[in-house]
């Protein structure tokens, strides 16, 4: 039975509603998770708290082991007070922690101040996701997915505008005050944002979902008859590992890992490298808004071209474009050239690693396939602690000159990784018409 026009005008409006405040949510997030890397070179350069090439990489790593921290433990808070609570509080952490960095005088100040804002960024990401999807029209969860993930790349470029306009005039702390801003679009958030259908149906808050349902003329999603149990969600785990599933698992995890070293890498660093091979800061940061515009493009076509050629392909065709790019950066050539390069590096760079979490969710059997995308982005994570810290001890060491190079290594064992796994697959599951690709750095 189809839809009335009215239902569909209004469920739409809900639709638009929701994505909009959680694209303005994860807006911030990038804000906050790129401004670090903006700034940074302005801070080796002025020694601030002393700081050393090694000491900024740990400090990098610090906000993404909060990430992994955040990430794993959303799907467990969210599911006691609800994805709209969580969001929101994952705003006020990442914002106050922003504060805390504004007025750290000391570098353990600072580090705590990252952790604390990582353990928000992760948090908030994949919530939003689970929003938008909830509220998604039918047959349009994908897209809305992928217009949700563009706002984290429009996050960073914010960054780098940031950085270019207040450091000079006001300091390093002006830019992490700035920072502090989505403090007051919480308030918004909570008094706008409705919480999910489904988690209030899973809840037994009937009366709140009818009443929510019909202020806005959408359907309520069918109650699950049974919760997945912990022994379920054990033996989820363990049939990834069963037979010869073992290696296949391991190929997916280290294609994972490289590719959040190669992410998060690139991200902390870029403007730093880019001042060692002797571009200046404005131009640094001018790279980290080209990177970031290749990063929306790339999201916005990834999908495509995996429904056309196949996602495993596409993840390694990326992954070999990606060191291509990556390693072209640490040769000095001219600036015209040099913005191309760095764009075409965001737009297969900011999407490989979203192809991996989509050849594992096509290649993996229903009942397994959450457990599975869930574990190869965990795995993937501590790529992603491991990333900024690894350039910190490359520059340290006086090897920046090295720091593309290594970073293309990543993503050419990805590349391999991804591969192989492909090749040894012994079937695609098909996917069914409701299944939606999902990509979360």
């Amino acid at each position: 039975m189809s839809s009335s026009p009215a239902l569909t005008a209004r469920g739409s409006r809900l639709a638009l509603l929701v994505v909009g405040l959680c694209w303005l949510a994860v807006l911030f997030d990038g804000l906050d998770m790129f401004i670090y890397g903006s700034v940074l070179p302005h801070l080796l350069e002025t020694k601030t708290f002393g700081l050393t090439p090694d000491t900024a990489g740990d400090l990098g790593s610090y906000a993404t082991f909060g990430m992994l921290v955040g990430a794993l433990t959303a799907g467990t808070v969210a599911d006691r007070v609800g994805r709209k609570k969580l969001m929101v509080g994952c705003v006020i952490l990442f914002s106050l922690a922003s504060g805390v960095c504004a007025m750290a005088g000391s570098v353990e100040v600072f580090g705590l101040g990252r952790t604390l804002a990582g353990v928000g960024l992760g948090g908030l990401l994949p919530t939003a996701i689970s929003m938008v999807s909830d509220y998604a029209p039918r047959g349009r969860g994908a897209i809305v997915i992928g217009l949700l993930m563009t706002a984290h790349h429009a996050g960073g470029i914010l960054s780098a505008y940031v950085a270019k306009w207040l450091i000079e005039p006001a300091g390093w702390r002006a830019a992490f005050w700035v920072c502090v801003l989505p403090l007051l679009f919480a308030p918004v958030l909570a008094k706008l944002l409705p919480e999910s259908l489904s988690f209030l149906v899973a809840k037994g808050r009937t009366d709140e979902a009818h009443e929510l349902a019909a202020r806005y003329d959408v359907e309520l999603p069918a109650a699950k008859s049974a919760k997945q149990g912990a022994a379920d969600r054990w033996n989820a785990l363990k049939n990834l590992f069963r037979g010869g599933e073992w290696t296949q698992t391991l190929l997916y995890w280290l294609a994972s890992f490289g590719g959040l070293l190669l992410v998060y890498g690139v991200a902390t660093w870029l403007p730093t490298l880019m001042r060692a091979e002797g571009y200046e800061l404005g131009s640094a940061l001018s790279f980290v808004v080209v990177f970031n515009l290749g990063g929306i493009v790339g999201m916005l076509v990834a999908g495509r071209a995996a429904d056309r050629f196949g996602a495993p392909r596409i993840s390694a065709i990326w992954f070999a474009l990606t060191a291509a790019g990556v390693f072209l950066l640490s040769v000095h050539m001219p600036m015209s050239v040099t913005m191309v390069v760095v764009f075409l590096t965001g737009v297969f760079l900011n999407s490989a690693q979203t192809m991996i979490y989509a050849t594992v969710s096509i290649r993996s059997d229903a009942d397994n396939r959450a457990t599975a995308v869930g574990w190869t982005s965990g795995m993937g994570r501590f790529g992603a602690v491991f990333g900024p810290w690894l350039g910190g001890q490359l520059l340290a060491a006086n090897h920046g000159d090295w720091g593309f190079t290594a970073f293309a290594i990543a993503g050419l064992s990805s590349m391999v990784f991804i591969g192989i796994a492909a090749l040894r697959s012994a079937k695609a599951a098909p996917r069914s018409a409701d299944e939606e690709l999902v990509g979360v750095h």
